[in-house]
């Protein structure tokens, strides 16, 4: 049991530091996007960014559903709070950076815009 706690502890760890590249490739694909930028030099981003993803998924890590959802302070951090009649009560309405967690355990918290 400690030895699998010790495992998962260096496995989020090794996951931390990868995570800024996932993000910075994301904000690519999205200036690519928007600034009518290179189909090749997009579809070359998207398809590392798969890749990396394929990796997350191998290590069971998996991205923290947000959007929509009821704020937890377990799973998201509000940096934004919002009073807007349309959403319900501590509902997400906007991630600025995706969260990620390996099975039970948080590598980083989903950093949230929530209403009311």
């Amino acid at each position: 049991r400690e030895k699998e706690q010790l495992s998962k502890d260096v496995t989020c760890e090794v996951v931390a530091a990868f995570i800024p590249v996932a993000d910075n490739l994301e904000r690519a694909l999205d200036a690519a996007e928007k600034d009518g930028g290179s189909k090749v030099i997009k579809e070359g981003i998207e398809m590392v960014y798969r890749q990396f993803k394929d990796i997350l998924k191998r290590l069971d890590v998996t991205e923290i559903e947000s959007m929509g959802k009821k704020f937890d302070p377990n799973l998201h951090n509000a940096v934004m709070h919002v009073k807007d009649e349309r959403y319900g009560e501590n509902e997400i309405i906007e991630v600025f950076q995706k969260g990620y967690i390996l099975k039970d355990k948080v590598i980083r918290h989903s950093m949230v815009k929530v209403a009311n």
